[in-house]
């Protein structure tokens, strides 16, 4: 069986000296391809195989959160012939791509762990949004991973450089390729982040063409890919699931279900990475604290004033400012909960042996 050299499936120093004392216990790496509810596909040195997590790694501290994810590296024994193998542990995470889970549990739910580029694709149609590029380009900062922009379906816009040049601006300093994946325009420099060892993933909502753009990278028509209905311009799911897919020419991809939400998990620091433009002025602040509503001596509300932040920019901020500390409190109740729930079976576990 030909051997896989690790570096190509992304391993380097950092994952290496994670997982010296595994390799002293015998112990192998290998990196999350797919997940399913209770079986995982793993690539190593020797090959993909079937995998299970261990009883052990199921109930440690932390939840959902600790369990493998698609793009993970994991520690797990030499599997023999034809069988599969267990995951003993998830090595420390690079980056992370995550989401508050939809519904109503302040649960975290990650798309993606150690990517180092996240493409967020919207269509430069009737459902392209500003707003919620916003919102996932916040997310992606707060990840590690480096965000760039993917305007699809330049074809279907009557003036794409002047659209192009205001979402540049608006975004500014992040990445933004105009591409068309029905011709494959731009598609060239979206290869240029896929190089060997590097790993990118697709984000966006349905039909905007994700599935569509990685066929353009495999050089065929691996994903399956549906046409937007007409009278909407609304896309139909393809993907269901999240898969970590090798290149022909380097490098992986991590393709990912289009997201009708995308909930705001953790990211005081990817406000920051999304919004620099208000982040400047913040500092200017009178109060560390400012929440640029009606605070004395803010720079941010005096800005706006002046004209250097626009209107819709300072009101986007401003909601997901408001989202994030929502967040925050609903998880501060969750964990509140969960560990008087662990503290009450504790006790009644003890009253039992007693």
């Amino acid at each position: 069986m030909p051997t896989v050299d690790l570096a190509t499936l992304g391993w380097n120093a950092f994952f290496e000296e994670a997982f010296a004392p595994h390799r002293a216990a015998g112990l192998l790496p290998a990196r999350v391809a797919t997940e399913s509810k209770h079986f995982y596909t793993v690539v190593g040195e020797d090959g993909d195989v079937l995998a299970s997590i261990t009883g052990k790694l199921h109930i440690k501290k932390g939840g959902k959160t600790n369990l493998p994810k698609v793009g993970d590296w994991v520690a797990i024994n030499r599997p023999a012939a034809g069988e599969q193998t267990l995951i003993h542990t998830v090595l420390p995470r690079r980056t992370t791509l995550s989401r508050k889970l939809p519904g109503r549990e302040a649960e975290e739910q990650i798309i993606g762990s150690n990517l180092d580029t996240v493409f967020v694709v919207q269509a430069l149609d009737t459902t392209f949004n500003l707003r919620r590029l916003e919102r996932f380009l916040v997310m992606v900062h707060e990840g590690g991973a480096t965000p760039v922009v993917l305007l699809n379906k330049i074809d279907l816009c009557e003036d794409p450089d002047t659209e192009v040049a205001a979402v540049q601006t608006a975004i500014a300093p992040t990445v933004v390729i105009p591409v068309c994946a029905k011709t494959g325009k731009g598609t060239g420099k979206m290869r240029e982040y896929c190089v060997k060892g590097s790993t990118v993933a697709f984000i966006g909502t349905s039909g905007v063409g994700k599935s569509s753009l990685i066929n353009r990278l495999l050089g065929e028509k691996t994903q399956a890919t549906l046409e937007v209905r007409r009278e909407d311009s609304k896309g139909r799911h393809t993907t269901t699931w999240r898969e970590l897919i090798p290149l022909p020419d380097g490098g992986l991809v991590v393709d990912t279900p289009g997201m009708r939400e995308f909930h705001m998990w953790s990211a005081a620091g990817g406000l920051e990475g999304a919004f620099p433009d208000i982040v400047q002025f913040a500092d200017q602040c009178r109060f560390r604290d400012c929440k640029h509503q009606q605070e004395p001596d803010c720079a941010v509300r005096a800005a706006l004033a002046e004209g250097k932040i626009t209107e819709g920019r300072y009101e986007s901020f401003s909601k997901l400012q408001r989202e994030l500390g929502r967040v925050k409190e609903e998880r501060k109740q969750h964990a509140y909960f969960v560990n008087k729930r662990r503290s009450t079976l504790g006790t009644k576990a003890w009253l039992r042996n007693d």
